[in-house]
């Protein structure tokens, strides 16, 4: 390489990267984090930082477009102009981490820094005017027919790529503008992903900043598809099922795609109102590892859940929640939290267990009006070494005959029997590692964190009743072959007001049910509207009394636990809903 094309590449990257606004910024005493592009725009931006900051970075920013052009004009014509317009372009998208403070979003889409380049290219290296007027007309075009701002920026660059491919210019020009437009399209990335979800801003939308209104909170939740078909949920990665129904893409392959995607906005939860009529925001986000990843490359996902943290704090919400196997990784959220302390995390756990304490009672009390002699009865508990199936056992012990505890670690399950046998003498416990001894329960509970069912009708007598706590199910849907048994889904609740979403995710995709989500959902978004940061689920440990206070709290803010044990079997539709979320 040329000394002065590698000088013209430095010295424009370094120009580049300077924080002019930034520097503004904190010299008035702004807070430019709160402007982060991924939640507002331009306008929004000018609102909450304030016209002047915006009119002093806009000349910043302009300004330096033209002056990383005019630094090298008096060199050798167009093509270092170009080489630096490239490199300066480079350096205002990734500047060195060290001029910014850790988590700093990362800048805008870089559009006036492009118009004093355009600018720039215009004066200081001769370019004929219309091939700088061109790309800014075609820009507020797009940007006018769209209210897209990204898709407004690449059809402006990717005019100049067309206009200097197609004129007589140098080969450096062109692979330099070549390289402009592929720089954008990485950084862009996220936004085309985002207009794809219906979740990128629009010019003229207005997101208000977390905290900027005292009556409103925001969480965040990240989910995972449990299934390659689940991946397919995202408008971003629905291109996909033609490749995978045709047999053109295989499980493998869509799991070793999923490992490469980092955490990504995939929608957003509004219009829930609490009691006293607090709205509360939940943005969804997702990192698409399926359940075998989670179990294989663990580090992996703690990576990611980190990653996902941190993306929660850039998009301002105070807690964020672990949904389905987010909730084990990281000793079950705790390496995460001291990852990223500047975000409360919970894994939900407590008000899972609390709509438990909710469903238990309704279920056995249908017995009791049955005339069943509840003594008489036998309940499995599967899953028994966990924290939550542990709770079911409890619950159960006082009032049945028997209690069939099934898990994997079998000396931990006979601490737990011989705890159960001191405090309920009259209730005979056994335990177990064989899912196959609930043939003998008239009364089925669930709660595992394994990724495929566990349970199945030969594990099944005729006329049981299953409790699937499971995320994933822990049953199999073919029990509903076995006569008589009922499969009722656990953990489902419905918000206070009226959930909606742009995109899908309050109209049943979740698979919960339209206006539905799953308990831990409902954990976080309690925590959130109440800001009672000190009750967050981490670890192996649940306390009593967070159970009771999210229990007590949910009622009082509106939410209402949605079980099914009415006379009608539960629709298989409604049974899948148990495969997907918690």
């Amino acid at each position: 390489m040329q000394i002065d094309v590698l000088l013209t590449l430095v010295l424009a990257y370094v120009v580049g990267a300077l924080p002019l606004g930034y520097w503004y910024a904190k010299y008035r005493g702004l807070e430019p984090l709160r402007a982060s592009a991924y939640n507002i725009g331009f306008e929004n931006a000018m609102r909450v930082l304030g016209g002047e900051y915006m009119v002093v970075s806009f000349a910043l920013d302009f300004l330096k477009g033209a002056l990383v052009v005019a630094l090298v004009s008096p060199f050798e014509g167009n093509e270092l102009a170009f080489i630096a317009a490239f490199a300066g372009f480079v350096g205002h998208q990734y500047p060195p981490s060290i001029l910014f403070p850790k988590y700093y979003p990362v800048r805008g889409r870089g559009n006036v820094y492009l118009l004093g380049m355009m600018a720039g290219l215009a004066i200081f290296a001769e370019m004929p005017y219309w091939t700088s007027v061109l790309p800014a007309v075609v820009f507020a075009a797009v940007l006018g027919w769209s209210r897209y701002v990204t898709l407004g920026t690449l059809a402006g660059l990717l005019t100049l790529l067309a206009i200097v491919l197609l004129s007589p210019s140098e080969l450096g020009a062109r692979w330099a503008v070549l390289g402009l437009v592929a720089a954008a399209l990485w950084r862009f990335k996220e936004n085309l992903g985002r207009i794809l979800e219906q979740t990128e801003p629009r010019v003229g939308e207005v997101h208000h900043v977390a905290g900027e209104r005292d009556d409103q909170v925001v969480a965040a939740f990240i989910i995972h598809p449990l299934a390659p078909e689940y991946m397919f949920k995202s408008d971003r990665f629905s291109w996909l099922k033609v490749l995978y129904d045709h047999k053109l893409i295989s499980e493998k392959q869509l799991e070793w795609l999923g490992q490469q995607v980092r955490p990504f906005k995939i929608g957003e939860l509004r219009g829930m109102y609490t009691s006293d009529g607090k709205e509360i925001r939940c943005i969804l986000l997702t990192a698409p590892l399926l359940p075998q990843v989670f179990k294989d490359k663990p580090e992996l996902a703690v990576q990611r859940a980190i990653q996902g943290a941190r993306l929660a704090r850039e998009l301002g919400a105070s807690v964020y929640g672990l949904g389905a196997f987010w909730g084990t990784v990281g000793k079950k959220g705790l390496e995460i939290q001291a990852a990223v302390p500047e975000i409360h995390v919970t894994n939900g756990g407590a008000y899972t267990a609390g709509s438990i304490r909710a469903a238990i009672p309704q279920i056995l009390e249908h017995w009791r009006q049955k005339g069943q002699d509840l003594k008489h009865l036998t309940a499995a508990v599967v899953g028994a070494n966990g924290v939550v199936a542990f709770g079911m056992a409890r619950m159960l012990a006082p009032e049945v005959g028997k209690v069939i505890l099934i898990g994997r670690d079998l000396e931990r399950l006979d601490k737990s029997r011989a705890t159960l046998e001191k405090a309920h003498p009259n209730t005979k416990f056994v335990s177990s590692i064989e899912p196959h001894d609930c043939i003998e329960a008239d009364l089925i509970f669930t709660a595992t964190s394994d990724p495929n069912p566990v349970v199945f009708a030969k594990d099944v007598k005729p006329g049981a009743w299953i409790y699937d706590e499971g995320r994933p199910a822990d049953v199999d849907l073919e029990v509903l072959t076995v006569p008589g048994v009922r499969l009722i889904p656990g953990g489902v609740v419905q918000p206070p007001g009226g959930m909606t979403a742009p995109n899908g995710w309050a109209d049943g995709k979740l698979d919960f049910g339209k206006g539905n989500v799953p308990a831990c959902l409902a954990e976080t978004l309690i925590i959130a509207a109440n800001k009672s940061y000190e009750r967050v689920s981490l670890g192996e440990t649940t306390k009593t009394e967070n159970i009771n206070y999210f229990v007590k709290e949910a009622e009082r803010l509106g939410f209402t636990v949605l079980e099914r044990i009415d006379p009608a079997p539960v629709p298989i539709e409604l049974a899948r809903a148990s495969s997907h979320l918690n």
